[in-house]
């Protein structure tokens, strides 16, 4: 029996386990938004920016591990998505994003709205093709889905509303979809030849990468045979911080002293699953190794020794048999003690006292009063500084954010997505004030769905990551601040729970009320503009651009925002 191309497309996603699809409802859609309607085992999840939609998929296939979609009409409609799915690709998520098209007759004619998806998608995606026949159907769509599941990125498929409602031949033939990674590990020779570096190093540093998502376990017992300190890129802290007696915390510019100097001060530097981009971290005398199931990864950040292909799970359950037992933990000790002096250090800064609200005292308390199995999301710029060094992780815990595309705005709508996947979990999403203005729309689509998301704003009227690149520059900053409205009454004015917060003793009472409460609430946190985010390193350029900067700010009878800054940052905490 025929059925459109729509309802073919609609049932196969159905089949591969596709739970929803997030987008917004334009007439090139109109096809398969209505099949979606009638078939009525996918949900459609209407945002008010696609942007939102394909951060919103993104943070589903990232969480859940399979195939996420997301859909814009033609035009502008399928545009909207593109920086969503660049962070989807970015991050390896699979989702598959389907982009309508202007009528089929009308391409290549400069009719309105048009646009050329299947160029503009293409360094976003590991596959993007045009369906412009019912006879491409349905390889085109399970190849495109087989890319984004089995490459682990965004798949791209491209269609006209009046090919959607083409009749095809009702297919009857079976189709699969890969939903696991397969196990790989490096040859027998190439694991002996490591274990002999192994063997007679003397000090052995982890780095571990979003690559070492379940092999806790493994990475426990490598750590107990070599004594090796583990550092963890930012994306490797939800895999690798908890419950980890060789965790010395995270490197680069918002990472720990101690992951710096573990890594600075070994024989052999290990990368695990970890395409770790900053090239002036990396230990300038140490031999270096990487394991990654992506080949084209390795060596392309720093000068190897040696590089392997493998699944890290895999690799260091062959790799342990022939390691010998290293019995000595000068390097290992030293490195846990960095590890106590960073973290008091920190603490020092997340005083309970002071007034505006430091953002470390506020993390401190939304990590300390979240569920064990709470979900995170985080906004680049501070939020994420502040998620990186101050939320403790659990077995349970998730910390996602645009962490590798370094997009504003992911927070909230990343949230949107981790909420509608896990309805019975913590979702908190810690929003800059920039980053959820710039998608503050969304917060609607929260309202709609009466998702119960705790969005906390970390209001400090400014884009503090900015103005503080600009004071490492010896430069004032300029154009970075915010004239922001209450949030917390604009929460309340559109029917949600809003709650402002200017005064530290209120903060841990505020945010139990929040976390407690059934339904979606803003939590609007006044937070001290002059917070630096200090590197674990500073270089003589640094130092020398943040000294003019102040110097340049008492030249121009700005020394009140010079003394702030001392007070917040370096002088003695109560």
């Amino acid at each position: 029996m025929a059925k459109t191309i729509a309802a073919q497309l609609v049932a196969q996603l159905a089949k591969a386990g596709v739970k929803r699809v997030h987008g917004v409802v334009g007439d090139s859609l109109n096809g398969f938004v209505d099949e979606i309607r009638k078939q009525g085992n996918i949900e459609w999840i209407h945002y008010r920016h696609e942007e939102a939609a394909a951060f919103a998929a993104g943070a589903e296939a990232q969480l859940t591990g399979t195939l996420a979609v997301c859909a814009g009409s033609c035009g502008p409609g399928n545009l909207h998505l593109i920086n969503g799915l660049y962070d989807c690709h970015r991050s390896m998520a699979p989702v598959l994003a389907i982009a309508a098209h202007i009528p089929s007759m009308e391409i290549g004619t400069g009719y309105f709205q048009e646009t050329h998806p299947e160029l503009l998608f293409k360094e976003c995606s590991h596959y993007c093709e045009t369906i412009s026949s019912a006879r491409q159907m349905p390889r085109v769509l399970q190849i495109a889905m087989q890319n984004a599941v089995g490459q682990r990125g965004v798949a791209v498929i491209t269609i006209s509303g009046d090919v959607a409602l083409e009749e095809i031949e009702d297919d009857s033939l079976e189709h699969t979809l890969m939903q696991r990674l397969p196990a790989v590990r490096p040859h027998d020779a190439d694991l002996d030849l490591l274990a002999g570096m192994i063997n007679t190093a003397k000090k052995i540093t982890l780095l571990c990468g979003s690559g070492c998502a379940g092999a806790h376990d493994e990475l426990i017992n490598f750590g107990a045979k070599t004594l090796s300190p583990m550092v963890h890129a930012l994306r490797g802290k939800e895999h690798v911080a908890y419950d980890n007696p060789y965790d010395v915390g995270m490197t680069g510019l918002i990472g720990f002293a101690s992951g710096y100097h573990a890594m600075e001060d070994s024989d052999l530097l290990l990368l695990l699953g970890t395409d770790f981009p900053y090239t002036n971290w990396y230990p300038t005398k140490s031999k270096i190794v990487q394991i990654d199931l992506r080949p084209e990864r390795l060596g392309r950040r720093c000068k190897l020794d040696l590089g392997l292909v493998g699944t890290i799970k895999e690799t260091l359950a062959a790799l342990l048999p022939l390691i010998e037992q290293k019995d000595d933990r000068s390097h290992l000790e030293q490195s846990l003690n960095n590890y106590i002096n960073s973290k008091k250090e920190l603490s020092a800064h997340a005083s309970s006292t002071n007034t505006p609200i430091h953002p470390e005292y506020l993390t401190t308390v939304l990590s300390a009063a979240a569920d064990p199995d709470a979900i995170f999301t985080c906004d680049v710029g501070e939020p994420t500084v502040w998620a990186a060094r101050y939320v403790d992780m659990t077995k349970d815990r998730r910390l996602i954010g645009s962490f590798n595309h370094g997009s504003m705005a992911s927070a909230m709508p990343q949230a949107i997505g981790a909420q509608l996947e896990y309805p019975g979990r913590q979702v908190i999403s810690m929003s800059g004030d920039g980053g959820f203005a710039m998608l503050m729309g969304d917060i609607l689509t929260i309202l709609q769905y009466n998702l119960p998301v705790k969005i906390v704003i970390y209001n400090n009227s400014s884009l503090g990551f900015v103005a503080m690149e600009m004071k490492v520059a010896g430069m004032p900053p300029y154009a970075t601040d915010l004239k922001n409205p209450n949030f917390a009454k604009m929460a309340a004015a559109i029917g949600m729970k809003g709650i402002r917060v200017e005064d530290p003793a209120a903060l841990p009472g505020a945010i139990d009320e929040a976390l407690m409460h059934d339904g979606p609430v803003l939590v609007d946190v006044v937070v001290n503009s002059s917070a630096l985010v200090m590197p674990p390193k500073i270089d003589v350029k640094q130092a020398k651009g943040f000294g003019i900067y102040m110097m340049k700010q008492v030249w121009n009878g700005k020394g009140g925002e010079v003394w702030d800054t001392l007070k917040t940052n370096f002088l003695q905490k109560e």
